[in-house]
């Protein structure tokens, strides 16, 4: 299974006053990631508000990032499939396997959590056996999961069940699980670092992928930064890193998760609002939440319309 090597985001779902998803923006969504030299799509996950999402629409989600995938095959898309009934993973996974996304993600069951390791692996490998020619990542984000089994006795009790297994999205803080998944079988297991903001931290331990939301609207920041400690230039990378946890920090100012949307409405995208129960941004409060983008002098740092 080949590894994926650079940003890869976390799309929105593009939504219109009413809450309806807009499937006919995600061409346009595409072809922006892809200007913005992002390798992937991780859709349906936090950001995309697959949680919030019905089926029907997960899967219409999937047809239209799939469908721009096979025309210009420039942005590759891993889907995430679940959730709390590994049934319902499982026709997610089959439907995303035939509509032809590059890899699926699962999410550990976050209303009945697993006992350990052992059960949270069996769980996941209902779901892969069902698409055994599709690679597997899990998406490890004990924040809103809750499920905090550690990643490497996770890889042990897994490799042997999920001969599937790509690897893990690792949304936590946690570096030490982290780097000894890395080193786990031989650096079998692709490990893509999840947070954003202390992504230099990762690309330290020997990460080569991330998956994050401010990559939709941030790519240049994070590829120049990348560049930067590719090129041992790690002043230039550091003071990167510092300008991403100032824009972040403008997430936490005005709400959190739904601040992503405005950042994006900034860029000139109108992707609606976040479901409920997620708090949104005002009409009022934008105009503050502009002066402070503003305020931050990293304009040629954002993704180009």
């Amino acid at each position: 299974m080949k590894k994926f090597e650079g940003l890869i985001a976390a799309p929105f779902a593009p939504m219109d006053e009413n809450g309806e998803v807009i499937y006919d923006q995600i061409s346009v969504y595409y072809d922006f990631l892809a200007k913005n030299k992002v390798v992937g799509a991780f859709i349906n996950g936090s950001t995309g508000e697959g949680v919030s999402l019905t089926q029907k629409e997960k899967m219409n989600t999937v047809e239209a990032w799939t469908a721009c995938s096979k025309a210009k095959k420039t942005v590759k898309v891993i889907s995430l499939v679940g959730g709390t009934s590994y049934k319902e993973c499982i026709e997610n996974a089959q439907h995303s396997a035939e509509s032809g996304v590059d890899a699926i993600a699962l999410l550990a069951p976050y209303y009945f959590k697993p006992a350990g390791a052992r059960q949270l692996a069996e769980f996941c490998a209902k779901v892969a056996e069902a698409v055994p020619q599709t690679p597997v990542y899990f998406y490890h984000i004990p924040v809103l999961s809750g499920c905090y089994v550690n990643m490497y006795d996770f890889l042990q009790e897994a490799a042997p069940i999920i001969p599937n297994l790509a690897g893990i999205k690792y949304t936590h803080e946690d570096f030490m699980d982290f780097l000894s998944c890395i080193n786990f079988r031989s650096g079998k297991y692709e490990m893509m670092w999840g947070r954003d903001e202390n992504m230099l931290s990762a690309l330290v331990l020997g990460c080569r992928s991330g998956v994050g939301s401010t990559f939709n609207y941030a790519a240049p920041l994070y590829n120049q930064m990348i560049a930067a400690f590719d090129n041992n230039d790690l002043l230039t990378a550091r003071k990167l890193q510092q300008q991403s946890i100032d824009m972040i920090r403008l997430l936490g100012k005005y709400g959190g998760i739904a601040t992503g949307k405005a950042y994006m409405r900034y860029l000139g995208f109108e992707f609606g609002k976040f479901r409920l129960p997620v708090k949104n941004m005002s009409d009022e409060k934008f105009e503050k939440f502009k002066a402070d983008v503003r305020a931050l002098n990293m304009e040629e740092l954002f993704s180009e319309k």
